[in-house]
C-alpha cells in the first residue's frame, strides 16, 4: 500500500514499469531566427518619450506590420531617412502649417485687442468709425485659423 501511496503523489513508479509518456527526440528544432550576421546587429539603444495617443498609434501600426514596437520604429525611421526629400517636405509642411496657426493666433489678439477698444468705446455710448473695418478684421482672422485647423486636420 505504502508503494501505491508513492506512485499516486508523485514517486517512483512501483514494479518497474515504463512511465506512460513518450520521449521527445533528442534533437529539437529551435523557433528563433538565426542570429543576424555581425554587419546587421543593432547594438545602439536610443529610448522615445511618447503621449498615449502616440504610443496607441504606434503600437497599433507595429501590430498590423507584425513587429515589435522597438522594430517598427527603427524601420520606419530608416524608411524616412532613406527618402530625405519626402520626408523634408512633410515635416517642411508641418513646420509652416504651425506658423501659420501661430500668425492666425497672433492676427487674433491684435483684432481681439481692437474689438475691445470698439466695444468699450460703445459701451460709452460712441460710435467709433472703425468698427466695420474691425468687424471684418475679425472675420479674416476666423477664416484664417479655419483654414489653418482644416489643413492640420485633414493631414492626419
Amino acid at each position: 500500500m505504502l508503494a501505491r501511496e508513492a506512485a499516486t503523489e508523485g514517486g517512483s513508479q512501483p514494479e518497474g514499469k515504463p512511465s506512460p509518456r513518450k520521449r521527445h527526440d533528442a534533437k529539437k528544432t529551435s523557433r528563433k531566427r538565426s542570429p543576424k550576421p555581425p554587419s546587421h546587429k543593432r547594438d545602439y539603444v536610443c529610448s522615445v518619450r511618447l503621449n498615449d495617443d502616440e504610443k496607441t498609434q504606434l503600437s497599433a501600426a507595429a501590430s498590423a506590420t507584425r513587429t515589435s514596437l522597438p522594430a517598427f520604429l527603427a524601420r520606419s525611421g530608416l524608411a524616412a531617412a532613406h527618402d530625405l526629400d519626402n520626408t523634408a517636405a512633410a515635416i517642411a509642411g508641418q513646420r509652416e502649417l504651425i506658423a501659420e496657426l501661430f500668425a492666425a493666433r497672433r492676427h487674433l489678439g491684435q483684432v481681439g485687442n481692437n474689438l475691445n477698444q470698439i466695444a468699450r468705446a460703445i459701451n460709452s455710448g460712441g460710435r467709433p468709425a472703425e468698427i466695420d473695418a474691425v468687424v471684418a478684421a475679425v472675420q479674416r482672422a476666423v477664416t484664417r485659423v479655419q483654414a489653418a485647423t482644416d489643413r492640420l486636420l485633414d493631414q492626419h
